[in-house]
């Protein structure tokens, strides 16, 4: 099993590794190309001398199938015939053997690098070593007429190209294969140099898979470090990722020491594009990672939170795909900017189908981040009251009194009105006390005296917003308002004291030589959940 999962890998970061350089050579073909061979242009060139890039690419593919009428139009030369054809020759030669890279990838802007420290219409390529001599590989920028600049091979350069090809070593290893390997290209090369891609490729993946069994007890030290969880799965998950960062590199630095031109742009391309899929291969499995972590933190106590940590992570990882497939889309040469338009004529398109989704959606972040409920708040939420089970990315659950559930959409419940009883520090004692019509006025008035010092002395009131006061007389009653507020917050300890002191209140009363008017009259004015109705002044 694990020896197939490893072809299965392997073939993959073949096919992943192509798709930069074979997406950039086929981005615009060049013009009269009879094979459908491309490579990187400018759309005001249609040979591609618009930018370095497209020069140098554009000449190694016309002379490496023999177009010498094409490939002369890359160089700035006023050779012809078979002067020219032997120019294009000994540069084609020394470019594949002897080219020493000083730029990691060609410049593929209309004016070139220009912090190369050289005048704004030259560039500077890279060098040709030999065992005397060196030579700077340089293009210069000409305009002719009112055509656009382009980019052509310099005339200095080209005038010791005859020097330094002598110098190289002229045995090349294309003599120990049948012509038709020679002759026969495949997007950029003959078909005797994919057999030393298709062996590098996978001598570098081993390499990449020694390297990142080396590090892995390294990273399984800082994962347990940073995360504070002594388990070894979290760095297990980041080891794909890691591994493929580093073949990128081994391929950068392939790319670096290569002596032919396109194979050092070939190599650059693809170390750029394990790179790009490695770095978000990385940071998904990260965003895992810290998922995974909150929702074991949280899965107890804030299921709401939970719930927002796993929207947030799912739209990360969106988005870190997204902006992985365009960095990868725009080194390949591809312009983005029309896959950007159509990404927000799209996203417009799925906002009105989805309108009532997006709604209940953001409706739930709103509700997870500012918090006006919470998991196990006791609430009312319009004509429903209940306590919250759950609060979900499209609606959230009551369970009411009744013990039944209720399900609300979080777009409502964001724009309705929202009384949290879990809030309240403390919860409003509010009854009308019924006395015999029998009581005299000396009795009341040492009545109501006796409750207010009952109130102001009990440690569980507030003696601030205490209030004893005779509101009116009845035909059976006189009637005693008392208003308080009991420094509880739970409704079930709330009760026992409201007990207590409604026991004492009619102590008081019977202290005095009166009592309580029964049965009609004595009715309390609140229900018995009426101290979570908040104060009616």
């Amino acid at each position: 099993m694990q020896f197939r999962n490893s072809i299965l890998r392997l073939t993959a970061l073949f096919i992943i590794f192509l798709i930069g350089p074979c997406l950039t050579a086929q981005a615009v073909p060049l013009s009269g190309s009879k094979k459908g061979v491309a490579a990187p242009s400018s759309t005001t060139d249609p040979l591609g001398r618009g930018t370095p890039q497209g020069t140098i690419v554009g000449f190694m593919l016309s002379a490496q199938k023999g177009e010498y009428e094409r490939a002369l139009k890359y160089l700035d030369t006023r050779k012809t015939g078979r002067s020219a054809v032997r120019l294009i020759d000994e540069l084609q030669v020394v470019l594949e053997r002897g080219f020493s890279g000083k730029l990691g990838m060609l410049s593929t802007k209309a004016e070139g690098r220009l912090d190369d420290n050289l005048p704004p219409s030259k560039e500077l390529v890279g060098t040709i070593e030999t065992e005397s001599d060196s030579l700077d590989v340089l293009l210069e920028r000409v305009q002719r007429g009112t055509d656009p600049p382009i980019w052509l091979f310099a005339s200095e350069t080209l005038a010791k190209v005859p020097e330094v090809y002598t110098d190289l070593d002229t045995l090349s290893p294309d003599r120990f294969f049948p012509r038709f390997m020679t002759e026969k290209v495949f997007i950029w090369f003959p078909l005797w140099q994919w057999i030393y891609i298709l062996l590098v490729a996978p001598l570098s993946f081993l390499v990449a898979t020694l390297l990142t069994r080396l590090l892995t007890p390294f990273l399984l030290k800082v994962v347990v470090r940073v995360t504070k969880v002594k388990s070894d799965r979290h760095a297990m998950t980041l080891t794909g990722p890691l591994r493929i960062l580093i073949l990128a590199l081994a391929l950068w630095a392939i790319s670096t020491f290569s002596h032919s031109i396109l194979v050092s742009l070939f190599w650059t391309y693809a170390a750029i594009t394990l790179a790009v899929v490695g770095a978000t291969w990385l940071t998904i499995r990260l965003i895992d990672v810290v998922v995974k972590l909150k929702h074991k933190k949280w899965s107890a106590t804030a299921t709401g939170r939970v719930a927002m940590v796993q929207l947030v992570g799912k739209l990360s990882k969106a988005f870190t795909l997204i902006v992985g497939v365009l960095i990868i889309l725009y080194v390949a040469g591809i312009n983005i900017t029309a896959a950007l338009t159509g990404l927000g004529i799209g996203g417009v398109a799925v906002a009105f189908a989805a309108q009532k989704t997006l709604e209940n959606l953001f409706g739930g972040i709103m509700i997870i981040s500012d918090q006006p409920i919470r998991v196990g708040d006791f609430c009312k939420a319009g004509n429903h009251t209940g306590t919250v089970e759950s609060i979900g990315l499209r609606s959230t659950f009551l369970r009411t009194v009744e013990r039944t559930t209720v399900s609300i959409p979080n777009g409502q419940l964001a724009v309705m009105s929202l009384e949290n009883f879990a809030h309240r520090d403390k919860i409003l004692f509010h009854h009308s006390i019924n006395v015999r019509p029998d009581a005299t006025g000396d009795q009341l008035t040492k009545i109501l005296a006796g409750m207010r010092n009952l109130l102001h002395e009990h440690p569980k009131i507030d003696p601030e917003a205490a209030r004893v006061s005779l509101i009116r007389f009845s035909d059976s009653a006189f009637v005693i308002e008392v208003y308080a507020y009991i420094r509880e917050t739970a409704y079930d300890a709330f009760t026992l004291v409201q007990e207590e002191v409604l026991l004492e209140i009619m102590g008081v009363i019977e202290a005095h030589g009166a009592g309580l008017a029964f049965p009609a009259q004595t009715a309390a004015s609140i229900s018995p959940d009426r101290g979570a109705e908040g104060p009616k002044p």
